[in-house]
């Protein structure tokens, strides 16, 4: 006895022209393609892809992008200090810090910092018997410097056990750390702080 087939549906036609129906969407957020970064007081603008990678450090960002080069990037693994800058406020080694994670937020970087600043003024001025300069080749000087005024911003009056933990984490390639370290403390006394213990 022969079986009935069953009749099989017929494809839906398109008219030509007419919009095809659309397609599942992702209700996940779209990243962001752009990255806005405070840096010194300017505000600018990059394009995730073509400017900077999600991966990009703000060490690289800073140097490669704005030709900030007074930061510098030497062991890339948050050991030696030399890439500090100050990220509202505090300190933080940019080669450990992604440039999108700093977007919104205020960077700062020694190029920032005016001629003037107490820190600044007790670096340089920094040569006392005993203790010696707190710059000589200058390559660890910009992160020590935006460290000391991350540390002084938040505790102007440090002791000097306060100001070698605030500025452990850095390293001085020519020994300057007994140096380094009464600089910190005659900024203090410049700022107006009692500068500590020494």
């Amino acid at each position: 006895m022969p079986t009935k087939s069953k009749a099989r549906p017929k494809p839906a036609r398109v008219r030509a022209g007419a919009a095809a129906p659309p397609l599942h969407r992702s209700t996940a957020p779209r990243p962001e393609r752009t990255v806005t970064l405070r840096v010194n007081g300017l505000a600018h603008v990059f394009e995730v892809g073509r400017d900077l990678e999600a991966s990009t450090t703000l060490a690289w960002l800073l140097r490669e992008r704005l030709g900030l080069t007074g930061l510098k990037t030497s062991c890339g693994e948050g050991a030696c200090g030399a890439c500090t800058v100050l990220l509202d406020g505090r300190p933080i080694f940019s080669c450990m810090t992604l440039a999108v994670e700093a977007a919104g937020h205020e960077v700062e970087t020694i190029e920032g910092v005016s001629e003037d600043d107490p820190v600044v003024q007790a670096f340089a001025g920094q040569c006392e018997p005993g203790y010696g300069t707190a710059v000589q080749c200058g390559f660890c000087t910009p992160g020590y410097v935006m460290a000391a005024r991350g540390l002084l911003a938040e505790n102007p009056h440090p002791t000097l056990e306060e100001v070698k933990e605030g500025l452990s984490g850095h390293v001085c390639r020519c020994g300057c750390y007994a140096g380094i370290a009464q600089a910190v403390l005659h900024a203090s006394e410049k700022a107006g702080g009692r500068g500590g213990a020494r």
